[in-house]
């Protein structure tokens, strides 16, 4: 079996060319949007650390990019408690607006991506993703054992 390996590139780059728009209105570099919108679609996830082990932003990168959010006003950084080293980082009501755009951009990005393709496929590719995921899990275990 050959895969593609540009295609995840290529999901990468078409996404950020159907961002671009919304990025040149607003002044905001790619990865600043990218930031924002990982912030808000994540939750669990707060942290300048997070972005950086989660998303792989280089973290010279993340610190430029959330020091101009903030300065922007779509982000605030809050102390967090019991841990007076980490600081999290929260949307503001500002950010709401481009939360709820770039949502749509990526709705809509979704929905094409997956044109064609009816729920059964859908679902087997959830199956087989989970088994290759589970499957990386296992080498990375098997690895860190020896």
């Amino acid at each position: 079996m050959k895969f593609n390996f540009e295609f995840a590139e290529k999901i990468s780059r078409t996404y950020s060319d159907e961002c671009r728009p919304l990025c040149h209105e607003l002044k905001l570099p790619q990865t600043a949007f990218d930031i924002l919108m990982f912030l808000a679609n994540n939750p669990e996830y707060k942290t300048a650390r997070d972005i950086v082990e989660i998303r792989k932003i280089k973290a010279n990168l993340v610190s430029v990019n959330v020091d101009k959010l903030v300065n922007e006003g779509y982000l605030e950084r809050k102390p967090v408690e019991n841990d007076r080293r980490k600081t999290e980082l929260v949307c503001t009501k500002k950010a709401g607006t481009v939360i709820e755009r770039g949502r749509h951009i990526q709705q809509q990005f979704t929905a094409n991506l997956f044109a064609g393709i009816d729920e059964e496929q859908k679902k087997q590719l959830t199956i087989v993703m989970e088994q290759l995921e589970n499957n990386m899990d296992e080498i990375i275990r098997r690895k860190s054992h020896k």
